[in-house]
């Protein structure tokens, strides 16, 4: 028997995008079980989403092993405030920049205030996705699909070209891309090819930025219980949700945070261009 929750979950819609305190049950970022050994000492760390679900358990286990985090949000203050406050209390710096990513100058702006407050980057997280479930190409919109795009993979360009000149050798980047890309739900067409890009442009720059010294990887996860899950699906799928996967549950926040600590540490200085999944069974190919 698993000690993490499994499927059926109660019925639990959410408007977009969705809050960790209206989750049945509450994800685990780590609060009560991540324990820091030292991995990170000193680095200055920018998320992207790093207010619920995977960012949060990152910032949470990027601080423990001794790294400050700025924490980068759409609209989300309770979580992003009580993400900050696990940050602090593990003894690191916290910084909060709210506002929309498919902005490309906010993209700019965000990189700018981490730079400013933290006197450079150390280690960029690619995190904040959006998606919504559709039945059918008609139904997606352009507006849908542009926003989708600008959010997923846009603000993932603007973001990383605008912090590369504050990163130097022994830099760390880390794009969140999915199973998804790999093996595409037909409701979720505009998000699934959102993620095989990512993927694609995790592996082209990490030839790119390899003379300078700055690592480029990237982790896909399965279905991870997260807001952003009863915020965009059919009730009937959340209920279900993760019974798809082999271990036949979805994985917590928590679960893949080791995998984006030991990408940022120092201890992957020769693993770069690297996709590890994170998908309770289900091969990544």
């Amino acid at each position: 028997m698993s000690d993490f929750p499994e499927p059926p979950f109660p019925d639990q819609p959410q408007d977009m995008p969705g809050t960790t305190a209206a989750m049945e049950p509450r994800p685990d970022h780590g609060e009560d079980s991540y324990k820091g050994s030292g991995r990170l000492p000193g680095k200055k760390a920018l998320i992207t989403g790093g207010d619920s679900g995977i960012g949060r358990a990152v910032a949470i286990a990027f601080a423990r092993e001794g790294a400050d985090v700025a924490i980068s949000y759409l609209c989300e203050d309770e979580d992003a405030r009580d993400t900050a406050r696990l940050v602090e209390e593990a003894g690191r710096k916290a910084i909060l920049l709210p506002g929309d990513i498919a902005d490309a100058p906010h993209c700019r702006d965000i990189v700018a205030r981490t730079a400013e407050e933290f006197g450079r980057i150390d280690i960029l997280v690619n995190n904040a996705a959006h998606q919504d479930t559709f039945n059918g190409i008609e139904e997606i919109s352009d507006e849908e699909w542009d926003y989708t795009f600008r959010t997923n993979i846009h603000a993932m360009f603007y973001i990383t070209k605008a912090a590369v000149p504050h990163m130097s050798e022994g830099g760390s980047i880390i794009n969140t891309t999915s199973i998804q890309a790999d093996d595409p739900s037909e409701q979720l067409l505009a998000y699934a090819t959102t993620k095989g890009a990512i993927h694609n442009f995790t592996a082209g720059l990490a030839q790119m930025l390899a003379e300078k010294g700055i690592r480029v990887n990237c982790v896909a996860p399965g279905p991870i219980w997260t807001p952003l899950i009863p915020a965009t699906m059919p009730s009937e799928k959340v209920q279900q949700f993760g019974k798809q996967v082999p271990m036949q549950r979805p994985g917590q926040p928590k679960e893949c945070a080791p995998a984006f600590v030991m990408l940022a540490s120092d201890e992957a200085s020769y693993i770069s261009g690297a996709t590890i999944a994170v998908t309770g069974g289900k091969p990544f190919l």
